[in-house]
């Protein structure tokens, strides 16, 4: 006779057996079955199956049903015919938009509805990213029946059509005509603030333009290419009187040579802090600080929010105002002295230290110290980018710790070189007087830039004459800080 406490040992072993094959993958468990839907592909399956004729129709339609027959393995979510009634009809107005909105619902793999991730993100052929979560739901769209296997992959039936989203970009390029600051970051395709020449190459005529937008608009590829679906963005688009207003403010600090140049280099300016990494959730605005790609702090005023676009890979908020301090726009320019673009002469390597100390306070520091060089007026050369027509302060840190007199230094701003290598008609010259162990941060002078952009020639001067322990240059860093008007 078998104890009660070896048929609890049974039935918990026999539990235990089903609970386990219960959560097997129904996909590599499809070979070890005998059922006949494997003697049909995956476009035979759906057209057969009564819930999803419908898009079994399109799939005819559109030829994708060639793609579900072939031996690779796929995973579709297939709509109901009530799902496909409601779809707009704007999306299936052509032959074209009917392919992506089809390929907007297959994958290239099996995904079963039978994982240990909660959320399982899946590439479509549509090239959109769709978040497949507790193996019941495909972005917003319902499981309503799942793991339909086939010989050469898997379908889901879905109470809702996943109806392909435009991108970031897309949506930027289709407000074009009637909003300033789209108007302004597509024409960036032709007017390129950092010149760039690559050329875009892509196997798919339908998704050419979108390579080529990514590789030759100078937005996407020094900002954030919005045209990636990968990544998730948040863009802040701002209606056209708080574009212009934004534009304006900037307008001062960003002269060049033209007025249209001018207004090119404030509205780039302005644009490129409105977009940032990850899709930031309305809710979430409150808490999240922005710092833009360029270390600009902007405010989001919740008030100031027209409208919320969802879209494939991220979030564009349209905004009627975005009102950025100047003090947060005219960041400080830091060079690092360790770090220079070169030298007046390319001889004194052996005078050259580049340093790693300890200050007083024990805080490492690098620096970069040229001794003994015998060279009046040696130079070391260093350049900065996007620099603002304003004026400039102009502060040093410069340690003279290990010889015993002091020295003069000076910082040249600007100017260019004739031929015979001498610098001529520099904007400033500050010459500043370098003493013994002085770790402080000193300001050492004041230079204005009449026009914006990059200064291609700023160098530390030593003094003029050849005496080792007098013509010694250091530098741990240089900051320049512009003032505001």
């Amino acid at each position: 006779m078998i104890s009660i406490k070896t048929y609890t040992k049974i039935f918990i072993a026999s539990f235990a057996f089903f609970a386990l094959a219960s959560c097997s993958d129904p996909w590599d468990d499809h070979g070890k079955t005998v059922d006949q839907n494997l003697n049909q592909n995956l476009s035979e399956r759906i057209q057969s199956t009564s819930q999803t004729s419908e898009f079994g129709k399109l799939l005819e339609e559109t030829g994708l049903s060639g793609v579900l027959s072939n031996s690779k393995t796929y995973t579709v979510w297939a709509p109901t015919n009530d799902a496909m009634s409601q779809v707009d009809a704007n999306l299936l107005s052509d032959l074209d938009k009917k392919r992506l909105f089809v390929r907007n619902h297959i994958a290239l793999t099996a995904f079963s509805s039978v994982t240990e991730a909660d959320t399982v993100t899946v590439q479509m052929l549509s090239n959109k990213y769709l978040e497949f979560r507790n193996g019941n739901i495909i972005e917003d769209a319902p499981v309503v029946t799942a793991d339909q296997y086939a010989s050469n992959g898997l379908f889901h039936v879905i109470s809702k059509a996943l109806e392909p989203r435009l991108n970031i970009w897309q949506y930027v390029k289709s407000q074009a005509g009637s909003n300033t600051m789209s108007s302004f970051l597509t024409s960036l395709n032709a007017f390129d603030i950092y010149r760039n020449d690559s050329i875009a190459k892509a196997n798919e005529p339908e998704i050419h333009q979108l390579y080529a937008d990514s590789l030759r608009n100078s937005y996407l590829t020094n900002v954030y290419n919005l045209n990636n679906e990968k990544n998730k963005y948040t863009l802040f688009l701002l209606e056209n009187s708080g574009f212009n207003a934004e534009v304006d403010n900037l307008e001062p600090y960003l002269m060049k040579g033209t007025a249209d140049s001018t207004r090119t280099y404030a509205s780039y300016f302005t644009a490129r802090d409105m977009a940032f990494h990850k899709a930031i959730a309305r809710e979430n605005l409150s808490t999240t600080q922005f710092v833009s790609h360029f270390g600009v702090e902007v405010p989001v005023d919740e008030d100031n929010i027209v409208d919320e676009i969802l879209l494939s890979n991220g979030i564009v908020y349209i905004m009627s105002a975005m009102e950025v301090p100047l003090e947060n726009r005219l960041l400080t320019t830091q060079i690092e002295g360790e770090e220079p673009t070169g030298f007046s002469q390319n001889d004194r390597r052996s005078n050259t230290f580049y340093r790693e100390k300890e200050d007083p306070d024990g805080i490492l520091f690098y620096d970069i110290m040229v001794q003994n060089h015998g060279v009046p007026q040696f130079a070391i050369n260093y350049s900065a980018n996007d620099m603002y027509s304003t004026t400039y302060q102009a502060y040093w840190r410069a340690i003279n710790d290990i010889q015993g007199n002091t020295f003069l230094q000076t910082l040249r701003v600007g100017g260019t070189v004739d031929v015979d290598g001498s610098v001529v008609d520099p904007i400033a010259e500050l010459e500043y007087e370098v003493g013994l162990n002085v770790y402080d941060e000193v300001l050492i002078g004041e230079f204005t830039l009449d026009e914006a952009g990059r200064l291609d020639l700023i160098s530390l001067v030593a003094a003029n004459t050849g005496v080792n322990g007098n013509n010694t240059l250091t530098l741990d860093y240089l900051k320049l800080v512009p003032v505001i008007k």
